[in-house]
């Protein structure tokens, strides 16, 4: 009987190339179908305000005494010829949407914004603000814009929305992306409107899921990646992968010793 000695090497770079068969490339690839689809432009997608939202409302104009009572904080927002100066950022004209959708506004009272877009909302203040001052300035921000991502990801938790859009893949992409084990093609996403909770799944892999309207996600959406197999802990799942490498392993030595 003749034996063969199989230096660490040998075994390592066998048991990288299990690892890799062991995963259809259908499996973890994202857009496949992507060369099949017609070129089609987006739909704009602009946020909606919803209760809890906290919006930043700075009303401003080139005589900035006038706009004083229509800002919480009047020397927050100042005009130097046609620039804005922030004069204390710690000073924000800052307004919590209740549960009911309103805020309650300076000298206008209480205004419904819930449902509302963000140019829906500068519509509505431009057109009220203007019977008082003369070409207001008027920004609007959503200041607490947050998603949350867990499951089969990298870094999972609360994902911080600096600009008024993020799609799917750049949450996935902001959680250290997706683990080898999950599943691709049923990332469930679960969002409330309207006092309304709807839930959706996505596959990441068919490149037809950024025309679906959870390609773009809303305030406080939650994303769930579920592992491949339902049935085991990502702690199981390991173990028997590695079960799995170790007979594949043990059978190559065989039929290398016989």
């Amino acid at each position: 009987m003749k034996y063969f000695c199989l230096s660490k090497s040998t075994i390592f770079l066998f048991l990288m190339f299990l690892f890799f068969s062991c995963t259809p490339k259908k499996n973890i690839l994202y857009y496949q179908n992507i060369d099949e689809m017609a070129s089609a432009k987006l739909n704009s997608y602009e946020i909606r305000i919803q209760p809890d939202d906290l919006l930043q409302i700075n009303i401003s104009a080139e005589d900035p005494k006038i706009t004083a009572p229509f800002n919480l904080n009047p020397m927050n927002v100042i005009a130097e010829g046609n620039s804005q100066t922030q004069l204390n950022k710690s000073a924000i004209n800052d307004y919590l949407v209740d549960a009911d959708g309103y805020i309650d506004f300076p000298e206008l009272g209480k205004l419904k914004l819930s449902g509302m877009t963000r140019s829906e909302v500068l519509a509505l203040f431009k057109k009220k603000i203007s019977a008082y001052i003369k070409n207001p300035i008027i920004t609007v921000r959503l200041q607490n814009f947050k998603v949350a991502v867990h499951g089969e990801v990298n870094g999972p938790g609360i994902v911080d929305v600096a600009s008024d859009r993020i799609t799917l893949i750049e949450a996935l992409t902001k959680s250290g992306d997706l683990k080898t084990t999950a599943n691709r093609k049923n990332i469930l996403v679960i969002r409330e409107i309207d006092g309304v909770k709807s839930y959706f799944r996505v596959d990441v892999t068919n490149a037809d899921f950024i025309n679906s309207p959870y390609y773009y996600l809303a305030q406080n959406d939650v994303v769930y990646v579920e592992p491949k197999n339902r049935t085991l802990s990502p702690d199981l799942t390991l173990v028997t992968t590695l079960t799995s490498f170790a007979v594949s392993l043990l059978s190559f030595v065989l039929i290398l010793t016989r």
